[in-house]
Parts: structure tokens; C-alpha cells; sequence
């Protein structure tokens, strides 16, 4: 069995933790494919963000993200 790769925080370069090649922190991971009219056209992006740095980049956003609790997990 392979083992899980690491998890790179994108912003700060930061490992998450891991233990037996489980995710032990969770981070908010996007992939966005670009389509017409953008300057990047036919391409996938896609990074994770740490925690942390998503608390920093939410907190300097002039409108907030909007936040509901989940009923399930």
C-alpha cells in the first residue's frame, strides 16, 4: 500500500500533520478550471490553505464568506 502523500500549505509552505499517513488537521483545498474569457483560459488550478492562513485571508475580505452550520459530517 502507498503511502499518503504529504500536505502543503500553499500560503505559509507549512507540512500538515499526519500520523500513519492520515490527515490529522484539516485546510481548505480549491481547484478552479479556467474557462473563456479569462487570461488562463483551459487551465486547473488548485492549492490548500492551512487553517490559519485561512483565517488571515477571510478576515481581510471587504464581504465575508457566508458560514452555516453542517448537519452532517
Amino acid at each position: 500500500m502507498a503511502k499518503a502523500k504529504a500536505v502543503v500549505c500553499n500560503v505559509c509552505g507549512r507540512t500538515l500533520k499526519m500520523e500513519r499517513g492520515i490527515l490529522k488537521e484539516d485546510a481548505f483545498e480549491a481547484k478552479k478550471q479556467w474557462g473563456f474569457f479569462s487570461e488562463k483560459d483551459a487551465t486547473l488550478h488548485s492549492f490548500v490553505i492551512c487553517e490559519p492562513c485561512y483565517d488571515k485571508m477571510v478576515a481581510s475580505f471587504v464581504i465575508p464568506p457566508k458560514i452555516e452550520d453542517a448537519t452532517e459530517l
